[in-house]
């Protein structure tokens, strides 16, 4: 099923690097007339390492047809600016699938196997080398990397090779500029924004992956607002305008922000 995965790619979001906070964003997701999804991210960033939870449930009519449940994490170092990933691990429930995946790292925080469990059976696999270099290997890293440029540097212009074990990719991030979020039904926040668009194509591979597939030659808008208490940096909205169903917008229905 599709819709699984697009959800996580919209676990994007943006945090500042000063000190030591938390940041939790819950989403609505609409694709084409459903109310298809919730997701629930939460963030943590210090000057010396970061975690990442993203949550998502189906919602309505696609939680009747298809329920899947899943949640993934990730943590990580910061040294001199270089992010480094230390775990990832994620599990996910279906109606006659339940899955988890566990990464093994390295002293130096490169992936060297990995866990999975499914239904019940367990299989261990060899991480293979990238073919050439790359960054990181899961894309909740790369999003905080983008963040920790985005806070630091205040655009979001970025590129970066992930390599996830079999495939390679190129994600590109463009900074479209400032834009003005008008107040709907679908979410309490509007008003100034900065607009990021993120480009994911595919390098020296060939086989199929629903996640990349779907998002590959298909821009994942999304804008950045800033909360007026705390000046924090939260993501409002994310669109992707083409999908089977017709298009996608998630927007954030509420955040809490720990400091």
């Amino acid at each position: 099923m599709k819709f699984k995965k697009i959800f996580f790619i919209l676990t994007l979001l943006w945090a500042n690097d000063t000190l030591a906070f938390s940041v939790e964003h819950n989403f609505s997701v609409q694709i084409g007339i459903f109310d298809a999804s919730r997701v629930k991210f939460t963030y943590r960033l210090n000057p010396q390492n970061y975690g990442i939870r993203s949550e998502i449930s189906t919602n309505g009519f696609f939680d009747t047809l298809y329920p899947f449940k899943a949640q993934y994490d990730t943590s990580g170092t910061i040294t001199k600016d270089k992010m480094t990933t230390r775990d990832y691990q994620y599990i996910s429930h279906s109606r006659f699938k339940d899955r988890s995946k566990q990464v093994i790292f390295d002293d130096q925080g490169m992936p060297i196997s990995q866990i999975v469990i499914s239904n019940g059976k367990q299989k261990t696999r060899s991480f293979e080398p990238s073919p050439t270099p790359a960054d990181t290997f899961d894309l909740q890293t790369i999003m905080m990397k983008i963040a920790y440029q985005y806070n630091k540097l205040g655009f979001c212009n970025s590129q970066m090779a992930v390599y996830d074990g079999k495939r390679r990719f190129d994600v590109e991030v463009i900074d479209l500029g400032n834009d003005v979020l008008p107040q709907t039904e679908n979410s309490p926040y509007s008003g100034e924004a900065n607009i990021c668009s993120m480009h994911i194509k595919k390098v020296l591979s060939e086989d199929d992956d629903t996640l990349w597939e779907f998002a590959s030659n298909k821009p994942i808008d999304f804008w950045i607002m800033r909360d007026k208490t705390t000046n924090r940096p939260f993501i409002a909205k994310v669109r992707i305008k083409e999908t089977p169903l017709g298009e996608l917008n998630a927007y954030v229905t509420d955040i809490k922000i720990e400091e």
